[in-house]
């Protein structure tokens, strides 16, 4: 079997790991699977840390225990050591750190709904493509 290692941005990885009957949840089904293997680096996870703990999903410690255990146990750890000239210019500062652990990981894609990361696919050297797109190609159905 053919594993994809890809880098999902924060707000796909969240969709995945809430919404177990959302338009994403073949992703989790995917990791679990290893037809998937997410990358994950320090800032990724940081990221991911930060964003379950925001009050509008009402997450208990319990409960983000349980989503983080469902998703990095399947994930690769990478170490992000990128030079700035390596990448394109990104809008937001805060999107770098998908890219910069796509080029470190050498991911296979880089799977994001965000505008300012999907706008830079034709200057990357790895695919950066949205969620359905990704879904579709891994299931045969693009």
């Amino acid at each position: 079997m053919n594993r994809l290692r890809v880098v999902l941005d924060t707000n796909v990885l969240v969709s995945a790991l809430l919404f177990a009957d959302g338009r994403l949840a073949p992703l989790r089904r995917d990791w679990r699977k290893g037809r998937v293997v997410p990358l994950v680096g320090r800032a990724t996870v940081e990221e991911l840390l930060r964003v379950l703990a925001y009050p509008k999903f009402r997450l208990t410690d319990a409960e983000r225990e349980d989503l983080l255990a469902d998703v990095l146990p399947f994930c690769e750890t990478v170490t992000v050591d990128i030079a700035a000239g390596d990448l394109p210019p990104c809008r937001d500062i805060r999107d770098r750190m998908f890219l910069e652990l796509a080029v470190a990981g050498g991911a296979d894609a880089l799977v994001s709904g965000d505008a300012d990361l999907l706008v830079l696919a034709d200057r990357f050297e790895i695919p950066i493509v949205s969620p359905s797109q990704f879904i579709d190609r891994l299931h045969g159905r693009g």
